[in-house]
Formats: structure tokens, C-alpha cells, sequence
């Protein structure tokens, strides 16, 4: 059974971040951008590129993203289109940061004329290519990237980037706060040594110890590593009452050492983040996962919002950031048409606007009729209430606390709203 959580104050983390209450995320990170921009073009015509994972570590991610903007595109186009044309939809594949794809998947979306390019799901692809995609004055608006990096240095200034995932900072702070409230006291913390593991490594961390709870190991493995070894056993030894698993895909690979090391989930709690909470039934042996906990970014996928989902692609079995890609599209759109233009730079001036402190409006043809009839909108989305501030991310958002059953596949338990 579902249990809805409207406020949660995280006392435990407060010192470490400005946290009020709680919201998270996931991806990985690497690499950098100069965050430069060119004056965009405008033909007339809303062209919306999607660049997210049909391959690689995050392919598990793909489906629900690409039928979130999907389904947008599909609802823009039943209420009329943006700026009297329809919306064109274009897909790349980002691929994952081993591959190496997304640059050149990128060009395709920029040949086509994309105006907004919806991706990438990984941070670290994304840094791959957002000097790519500003530089050609398009808006880059990521429903799963949640590396700190975007809101530090240069990406602390308005541009084109913008994400509808909040920071990993926050997903440190509720995976804490979650511990805490198991009362556990002694968390030994497995990660990948990346951008995306160190960051949630070091905010969780940090929101045990300032609650006096005890980090009795935190361990990193390379993200390419042959094997893991090693650092299942230094979880061992340390002797934990409570084990954080930080990782992408190598979850099927690592649970199983960590099995045979006697701190698998039968035998020390264990918790996943958005990385890897995933459907393991087929992957596990049944019963292997039961009890263990994850957390994810995004407000309960609704039934009325599922079924159109599922309208739109019936194979669907998984819906994470199915809500962002669609908020991010719907978004954009609204953003267009206050702006009277499909140029990415006018659509990215009118982007955060959209989202706080207007008329209050939960769909596009309510949102499209407000514009159109000068007032200024406030758009809360199927993923929250968005709200993004002056660096593109969310100040307001949900996270989802998911549970395990004996067919290794996921459950909601409690969902928490709350702003930054």
C-alpha cells in the first residue's frame, strides 16, 4: 500500500545543505562545459529532439522518458500545437558515457533542427554535449540529470541548460534521513568511483554523521572494473548494520558477492539509489532483494497518467522519469508560446517564468489558454511542482521511497514532497 508523505522535514541533514524538505534524483557526471550560446533560429515550427538512453548502462531509463515526451507531443498536438504548427518530435540515442555515442547522435538532433533536445538521462553524458547544444542556441532540458556541477561554476548563470531532477545533494540527504528512520546506526556505503557515486557517497555521509550516526565504510569501485572483489569484502569487514549500493547495471554482478560475503540483502539491510533501482526479476534469483530499498526522483506515477502512458507505448513495465520527460516537454512548449517564438534562446528566457508564480495551471490546454489570454502561469507538472530557479533546477520536487517484494521488482511505500 502506498503511503503519501505531503511534508518531511530533514532535521538529520539540515546543517550539511538548504534543505526546508526533501526531493531527489540520479545520474552520472563527468567533464565540464563553458556554458557558451549562440543567438538561436526560428522556423516557424516547435521541433523537440529527445536524446536518451536506447542503449548502455541506462537503457532500463529509455522507455519511460521517450514515451513521457512522446505523450506530450501527442497532447500538445490534440490542443493545438505550439505557435499554430505541430510539434515535431525527433530521437537520438545518448547511449552511456562507455559508448561514447552522444555527440555524434547530438549532430543528428541539431541537423533536424531540434529547438529543445530533451536529455541526456546520465549527467555524464550530458556534459559530453551541452557545450555541443548551447553553443548551437538550443535548450538542453534533462529529465534525470543530478549532478551538483550543474548548479556550480558557470552553470550557476542563467543559459540554456535546465533539468526537471533535482540535485543528488537532495538524494544524499532523503537516502539518510531514510537510514535514520530504520534506525540504523553503523552504514557502510559501496559506490561507484564517479562524479554520480562520490557526491551521493559524501551527502549521505555526511547526514549520518551530523545525526550521529556512524559511516563504518565507504568503499569505491572503478566504473569499469573486471571485478569486485575486494571491495565487497572491506564491506565485510566492516561489519555493518546497513548497506547503501550506489551503481548502475553491475548490480547484478556485485548483489550476488555481496551474497557470498554474508551482507547481501537477507542478511544486512540494504538500499539501492535511482541508479540501480531497477526490475530485477529474471536478473536475481527470486526472493533475493526482498525488503531492500530504493529511491527514485518524481511524484507516484497516477493511474490516469499511466494509462495514457501506456496509450502511447503498451509494452511499458517501468515509468521512472516518465513524468519529468513529460513536464520537460510540456514545459518547453508553454515556454514557446509565451515567448511568441520556437528560437531556443527566447524559449530558455521564458522557461523558469513558466514555472512559479503565475495563475497556477496542471495541463497544457489550461496552461496554452492562460497564455494566450495574458496572464502570466505558474505550471505544476506530473512530476511536482517544478518551480525552477534562476540555475534551471528544481526548488521544489518529490522522491518516491520504493520497497522490494520476493520478485525482486519494486514497490512504492511513500512518497515525500518539498522545496530546497
Amino acid at each position: 500500500m502506498t503511503r503519501r508523505t505531503k511534508t518531511f522535514r530533514l532535521a538529520a541533514v539540515a546543517a550539511t545543505s538548504a534543505l526546508v524538505l526533501a526531493a531527489c534524483g540520479g545520474g552520472d557526471d563527468d567533464g565540464g562545459s563553458d556554458n557558451s550560446s549562440t543567438e538561436s533560429k526560428s522556423d516557424g515550427v516547435l521541433t523537440v529532439g529527445t536524446l536518451l538512453p536506447q542503449t548502455g548502462s541506462l537503457a532500463f531509463l529509455g522507455p519511460p522518458e521517450f514515451a513521457g515526451v512522446d505523450l506530450a507531443i501527442k497532447e500538445i498536438n490534440e490542443a493545438g500545437g505550439v505557435l499554430g504548427q505541430d510539434v515535431v518530435g525527433v530521437k537520438a540515442d545518448s547511449g552511456d558515457t562507455d559508448s561514447g555515442i552522444a555527440p555524434a547522435e547530438t549532430d543528428k538532433l541539431l541537423d533536424a533542427d531540434a529547438d529543445v533536445i530533451v536529455g541526456a538521462a546520465s549527467s555524464g553524458v550530458s556534459m559530453t554535449v551541452v557545450e555541443k547544444i548551447m553553443s548551437a542556441g538550443v535548450v538542453m532540458f534533462s529529465p534525470a540529470n543530478t549532478s551538483t556541477a550543474f548548479d556550480e561554476g558557470d552553470f550557476a548563470d542563467p543559459d540554456l541548460y535546465f533539468r526537471t531532477a533535482p540535485s543528488d545533494i537532495l538524494q544524499g540527504a532523503v537516502m539518510a534521513n531514510l537510514l535514520l528512520e530504520d534506525g540504523k546506526q553503523n552504514v557502510a556505503i559501496l559506490a561507484r568511483q564517479d562524479a554520480y557515486g562520490e557526491t551521493l557517497a559524501e551527502e549521505i555521509g555526511k547526514g549520518l554523521e551530523n545525526a550521529g550516526s556512524t559511516v563504518a565504510a565507504t568503499v569505491f569501485y572503478g566504473e569499469n572494473a573486471q571485478s569486485y572483489d575486494s571491495q565487497v569484502q572491506e564491506i565485510a569487514d566492516a561489519a555493518p548494520d546497513a548497506v547503501v549500493l550506489v551503481a548502475f547495471e553491475e548490480t547484478t554482478t556485485i548483489v550476488p558477492q555481496l551474497v557470498s560475503a554474508g551482507v547481501g540483502p537477507q542478511d544486512v539491510a540494504t538500499y539501492f539509489v535511482d541508479g540501480n533501482t531497477a526490475d530485477y526479476s529474471g536478473k536475481l534469483p527470486d526472493g533475493t532483494l526482498t525488503g531492500t530499498k530504493g529511491t527514485i526522483p518524481g511524484a507516484e506515477a497516477t493511474g490516469d497518467f499511466r494509462e495514457r502512458l501506456l496509450a502511447v507505448d503498451p509494452s511499458l513495465t517501468d515509468f521512472t522519469y516518465s513524468a519529468e520527460s513529460y513536464d520537460a516537454t510540456i514545459v518547453s512548449a508553454l515556454a514557446a508560446i509565451a515567448a511568441d517564438s520556437d528560437a531556443g534562446d527566447k524559449i530558455a528566457e521564458e522557461i523558469p517564468g513558466v514555472t512559479e508564480g503565475g495563475t497556477k495551471c496542471t495541463s497544457f490546454t489550461e496552461c496554452a489558454d492562460l497564455l494566450e489570454a495574458g496572464e502570466d502561469i505558474d505550471y505544476d507538472g506530473v512530476s511536482g511542482p517544478i518551480e525552477l530557479g534562476e540555475t534551471g533546477s528544481p526548488t521544489a520536487a518529490s522522491i518516491g521511497i520504493y520497497q522490494y517484494g520476493a520478485d525482486n521488482k519494486i514497490s512504492p511505500i511513500k512518497y515525500i514532497s518539498g522545496t530546497i
